[in-house]
């Protein structure tokens, strides 16, 4: 029979409605299954709530691409997956590769001043290597007054800053062994109006805590004020108002102001000024001719190194050194040349027995607290320590598997760093008259070469005897 005109058009329409509700249904089973082997995460990107975001943020991004997108263009924006950095591989020492031959390793680093001299990359600067008692390099370059162009020479004498804090945990050290003080006297018995925010804690500070800055206090409490000339005493007193950031004796916080109490408990335990009795006690008996305290008796040494700042790409000025830190002694108040610091450096190696204990010596340089931050705070420690922590006036490393005793110092206008290898008795000391980083780096790749650790150009230098080295500073 044949279909009218009417029922032809009927028949076509149910064909059109059966064929998209087929299509209907094979799109969502397809996404059902998609959503089966799919992360939700995946899914929700999907959705139309996203895709919105993901549209107006892209809009706001990158309008070109959107308006390409209007134009009937269709821009794919690729998310680059996250890649972590690699872990840094610290190389651990082999004993085996230790140099044998220290004086060549010394003649190594006798070039790299060479470059450094050349590149005018300090003011000044004093340096020595030291194995055994044995000075194997004293070194000056540049002047200790670029306008008069008098040279550094080995009784040049440079502010020690931090480098001081040694001296005041050594000085308690030997008042210990001579029953005058004891590790554990509590700081308020011995001065009683001290205090802190925590008046109980206060009454449980002792020696040995503030020797190795587990007073509680934050990291270089009122330094801030100290360098605006406030006096110590009243900074002292001030104390009081600063809450801790944890309990006496618990964690590390770095002090100049706090460190130099042990000035004040000395004077109190014996009746004589602090640096009388670092004078009678360290200086002297080691032969530290030209070691002294305070910038008046900095400015009146024969030979002493002006602070210099940076005049351009390529020279130096210099200016009147800042009393300041002067003020805190104990922390950062000693002036010393390079033949004063060799045997200070023969001394904490264990060469003066006489004067310095190996019972004193073990008691200085072991580790009391964390210092966390300390592995990260330069390349070639986040390449090097395992673990950083504090002693009594001493930061204490493990580099690369082996022990390394260490102090760095600054004031404004001076750098010195100190560090030596107590197993190998292996050691050297710096000092610069201005605010340069370089030499900073040269102490760990003296280390390195003699350690036999691959090598790494730390301080950035050009010489030519190691082509091959990695850049890096400090």
């Amino acid at each position: 029979m044949a279909l009218s005109s009417t029922s032809r058009v009927l028949i076509a329409l149910l064909a059109a409605v059966a064929v998209a509700a087929s299509a209907s249904v094979a799109a969502a089973t397809k996404k059902s299954k998609t959503a089966q082997r799919t992360p939700a995460a995946a899914v929700a990107k999907k959705s139309p709530a996203t895709k919105k975001n993901a549209a107006v943020s892209k809009k706001a991004v990158a309008p070109k691409k959107a308006a390409a997108g209007k134009r009937g263009k269709q821009v794919a924006v690729r998310k680059r997956p996250f890649v972590a950095p690699p872990p840094i591989v610290i190389p651990v020492a082999d004993s085996r590769a230790v140099a044998h031959d220290a004086a060549g390793i010394a003649r190594d680093f006798d070039r790299w001043l060479d470059g450094v001299e050349a590149s005018n990359g300090v003011a000044g600067l004093s340096a020595a290597i030291v194995k055994d008692d044995k000075v194997l390099l004293e070194r000056g370059i540049g002047f200790a007054d670029v306008t008069t162009r008098e040279p550094v020479s080995g009784d040049t004498v440079f502010r020690l800053a931090s480098l001081s804090k040694a001296f005041a945990a050594t000085l308690a050290g030997l008042l210990v062994e001579r029953n005058q003080l004891h590790w554990d006297t509590r700081v308020a018995d011995v001065l009683p109006a001290f205090t802190l925010n925590d008046v109980q804690g206060a009454q449980k500070l002792t020696v040995r805590d503030i020797l190795s800055h587990r007073v509680g206090l934050p990291h270089n409490t009122y330094d801030n004020l100290l360098e605006q000339d406030e006096p110590y005493q009243l900074l002292v007193e001030r104390l009081g108002e600063v809450p801790l950031t944890c309990p006496v004796g618990d964690c590390y916080g770095y002090q100049n102001i706090a460190f130099s109490l042990i000035g004040d408990v000395t004077y109190a335990s014996t009746g004589d000024f602090y640096y009388h009795q670092v004078e009678k006690r360290i200086f002297h008996p080691l032969g530290m001719r030209t070691a002294t305290y305070g910038r008046e008796a900095l400015e009146g040494s024969k030979s002493w190194a002006r602070p210099h700042h940076r005049v351009g790409a390529d020279s130096w000025s210099p200016f009147a050194p800042k009393e300041n830190y002067y003020h805190v002694a104990p922390a950062a108040g000693v002036n010393a040349s390079i033949r004063d610091m060799e045997q200070w450096l023969i001394a904490q190696m264990g060469g003066r027995p006489d004067v310095l204990s190996p019972q004193l010596l073990a008691t200085l340089h072991t580790p009391l607290v964390e210092t966390e931050r300390e592995k990260r705070a330069s390349p070639w420690r986040r390449g090097r320590l395992f673990d950083a922590q504090y002693a009594l006036g001493w930061r204490i490393y493990d580099y690369a598997g082996t022990t390394l005793v260490f102090h760095a110092g600054a004031v404004q206008g001076y750098r010195a760093i100190i560090a030596f290898l107590p197993k190998y008795r292996f050691g050297a000391v710096m000092m610069w008259n201005c605010e340069s980083a370089v030499p900073m780096g040269l102490m760990p790749m003296l280390i390195d070469r003699y350690l036999g650790l691959p090598e790494v150009n730390w301080a950035g230098i050009d010489h030519g005897d190691s082509p091959d080295l990695a850049g890096g500073s400090d």
